[in-house]
């Protein structure tokens, strides 16, 4: 008689480790403004570090009235994952020791080129883009300069669609091969223009061919009945969603990155 036929085990997707995994408390990360849980998490044998924000720690926000940040921090997500650029780490709404909650994995962050800088120069060097003006102290001023980065350049595009209002440096992490990610999307999705971000070199330059083929491909997600659509339909509000239905047409009829509005401070502060 021959062996029976063996089954590989199967394999838990991120996702589902962040869904269904027990989560323990580490420790908390302070310097955050609302409560920041660091947690390991467990399911059917894969293990991994990740955060993990409940709602009862959220710091309520005058301009964030309906739904809450978790919920957009998943939102976030979703969007990211539609443009297939992957630029934020795997996000899920579930339960914890706190209650409901938003719960990433957390990413180890690799040694790489810096990605902002401030120089003593009235234009930023080849490689890097301005971001504008800052104050260093004793009456002086510096050049706050990003780089001129391809990956920056796909999350600039990201933070137009879900309307960021806040993303600064910290927020963002370069990762394992060549790997970069976006964090802290609490403060998304507003109906009225809230970007705010440090990632205005290229503000008012035509989009890449490659972020047109992707808004395009977001329009489409987006549309009523689509997977998109319905997946935020259930984590921001309908005004929110037709808002964000209306950013992608309006970024894809300018075929621009968008400028600063001039009716809301574009730098988030403080910056870092």
């Amino acid at each position: 008689m021959s062996a029976p036929e063996r089954i590989p085990p199967r394999s838990v997707t991120t996702a589902e480790l962040l869904a269904k995994g027990e989560l323990k408390v580490r420790g908390r990360i302070r310097e955050a403004s609302n409560a920041v849980l660091f947690c390991s998490v467990t399911y059917e044998g894969r293990e991994a570090s990740c955060v993990y924000k409940p709602v009862a720690g959220e710091r309520p926000l005058w301009d964030f009235p309906d739904g809450n940040l978790a919920q957009r921090e998943v939102a976030a997500y979703e969007v990211s994952e539609a443009t297939g650029w992957g630029l934020v780490p795997t996000t899920v709404l579930r339960d914890g020791p706190y209650g409901e909650g938003m719960c990433q994995l957390w990413i180890e962050t690799a040694a790489e080129s810096e990605l902002l800088a401030l120089v003593d120069a009235e234009e930023p060097e080849a490689g890097w883009k301005a971001i504008g003006f800052a104050e260093v102290g004793d009456g002086k001023t510096a050049l706050l300069v990003h780089a001129d980065d391809e990956r920056l350049r796909r999350l600039a595009v990201l933070d137009a669609v879900i309307n960021n209002a806040d993303r600064k440096g910290g927020h963002l992490l370069p990762a394992d091969e060549g790997r970069l990610y976006g964090i802290d999307h609490g403060v998304t999705f507003n109906a009225e223009n809230k970007l705010r971000t440090l990632l205005w070199g290229w503000a008012g330059e035509s989009l890449t061919p490659e972020s047109i083929e992707v808004l395009q491909g977001l329009r489409e997600a987006l549309r009523d009945g689509a997977g998109l659509a319905g997946k935020l339909a259930e984590l921001i509000t309908t005004v929110e969603l037709d808002a964000t239905r209306a950013r992608v047409d309006a970024l894809l009829v300018a075929g621009k990155h968008p400028e600063p509005s001039g009716e809301w401070p574009a730098i988030p502060w403080p910056p870092v």
